[in-house]
């Protein structure tokens, strides 16, 4: 299986990224992109241990593969997958969105239903041949589903200038010639490949833009146009021990004329393909499932934070505290819970993948824009102006002559000043810095905004059979019922 060392060194293959007006040269060794890519590398060291019980032998390859990649077709299959993402979670303590068994999960449920594509340019089985492509290589994929923000009350058709969205420049024999752009290719620099797709509803005029296809990072004529990176900036590890290790760059990407072979092609010029690709196939709820493992690990991790806050402090005995706290516990435990129930109640579809339950599964998503937020807030409250009195940098600590001030005014009882400052400043990174408010945002749309989320919800929890209960019990009494009342008597 891949290992760190053969996916660093697949990084330095000519992709155009381009940070502050400059393409960069080697991405693998770059300060913007080397943290995360060395951490996106640890996770393929452990999946290579079978240690970590993240392998399953394939039948075809007759080796181990990631169990992250395939389909889940039992309920103990569903069991170890969850097992196995937890792994991944666990090691980035959830502050890596897209880590590569978010799209893994996704292409591995068009996989097992090769029916939702078309037959036509042989798109059925080119999606088959990518998932073995993803599955024997070990690939990072990436991607990029959502249209540039151009405007948000129209659809691509309808927008001045020719491509502004990525759509279909031209058709050849052997692929199609894209233009235009797409967003938000989140670790998109450091992946191997980018799914460009789209997830936002279409019109029939749309027909040009509704393409689903695969593209390598090094594409030529593909261009990254990546949001300032925060790793660069950080004065250190200990001052930004988050920053300097999570941060996943996202990106615009910029299709200047790329070829796209047919084998690359996955939906191609169909509106209602678009839909069926996600959501007949149960990839987002699949993928939607490894978000929401991660998304607990890391409020589990924030937790942590404020439970160790209050006691430093001295004040978790405090009743207003321990209300906090409890209240925080009950958030995480929503969606620790819906991730459980969602295993318990997952079934298997007609195809023999086993689906997480949606209800339970898009019920907590539904409150992720409310739930984060509230974490956040109650971290803040508990860490108080302790994360503004921290020093500017790991300097103070380790030059002598500030020493002396910070071991006498900095520290807590029981709790020397370095770890004091340690632990603040983790706090910081976790709900002040300019990681963290990039976190903020990237949590409250990840899966879409709020509304279109809770959409979600409302349309997999079965109010039919609570509106049928409701009716059956309107139905077991009548005025027929009631005793007679004379006309102008007065009952109680």
């Amino acid at each position: 299986m891949r290992t760190s060392t053969a996916y660093l060194s697949s990084l330095d293959d000519g992709r155009r990224v381009i940070v502050n007006g400059v393409p960069v040269e080697h991405v693998a060794s770059d300060p913007a992109f080397a943290p995360i890519a060395r951490t996106i590398g640890d996770l393929f060291d452990l999946a290579a241990d079978p240690h970590n019980g993240m392998q399953v032998t394939d039948e075809t390859l007759a080796r181990p593969v990631n169990r992250l990649f395939l389909p889940p077709r039992s309920a103990a299959d569903l069991a170890a997958y969850r097992a196995a993402a937890q792994v991944w979670a666990n090691h980035t303590h959830g502050w890596v969105g897209r880590s590569p068994d978010h799209v893994g999960a996704f292409v591995g449920a068009f996989s097992a239903h090769p029916e939702a594509f078309a037959e036509e340019h042989g798109l059925r089985e080119n999606i088959l041949a990518f998932h073995r492509r993803v599955v024997e290589n070990d690939l990072f994929v990436s991607y990029a589903i959502i249209p540039p923000q151009v405007s948000r009350a129209t659809t691509a058709h309808a927008w001045e200038g020719e491509f502004i969205q990525v759509g279909v420049k031209q058709e050849r024999e052997d692929g199609i010639i894209v233009r235009g752009a797409q967003m938000l290719a989140t670790g998109g620099a450091v992946a191997d490949e980018i799914l460009v797709s789209c997830i936002k509803p279409l019109q029939a005029e749309d027909a040009d833009f509704a393409i689903s296809f695969t593209v390598p990072v090094n594409a030529a004529g593909l261009t990254l146009y990546c949001r300032r990176p925060y790793a660069p900036d950080v004065t250190s590890e200990f001052d930004y021990p988050l920053s300097s290790r999570y941060d996943e760059t996202d990106a615009l990407l910029v299709f200047d004329d790329v070829f796209i072979p047919w084998e690359n092609v996955f939906v191609y010029k169909d509106v209602a393909g678009l839909r069926k690709q996600f959501f007949d196939t149960a990839a987002h709820v699949l993928g939607n499932w490894q978000a929401q493992i991660r998304f607990a690990t890391k409020l589990r991790f924030l937790a942590g934070i404020a439970r160790k806050i209050a006691a430093v402090n001295g004040v978790d005995k405090f009743p207003g505290v321990i209300e906090k706290l409890g209240e925080l516990a009950s958030l995480v435990s929503v969606v620790d819970s819906g991730v459980l129930a969602a295993e318990h109640t997952a079934a298997p579809d007609a195809q023999g993948l086993w689906r997480p339950g949606s209800a339970s599964l898009y019920g907590a998503m539904g409150l992720q824009s409310e739930i984060h937020p509230r974490v956040i807030e109650i971290v803040r409250d508990l860490a108080g102006g302790g994360v503004l009195q921290v020093p500017s940098s790991v300097h103070e600590l380790q030059d002598t002559q500030t020493r002396h001030d910070m071991d006498r005014y900095v520290s807590s009882p029981g709790l020397s000043a370095v770890e004091r400052v340690k632990l603040f400043k983790l706090a910081w990174d976790a709900i002040g810095s300019e990681f963290a408010g990039r976190h903020q945002q990237y949590e409250l749309f990840y899966a879409g905004a709020p509304f279109v989320v809770k959409g979600y919800a409302f349309r997999n929890f079965d109010y039919d059979a609570s509106t049928r209960t409701v009716e059956q019990f309107l139905a077991s009494y009548d005025l027929s019922d009631m005793p007679s009342a004379e006309l102008g008597e007065v009952t109680a």
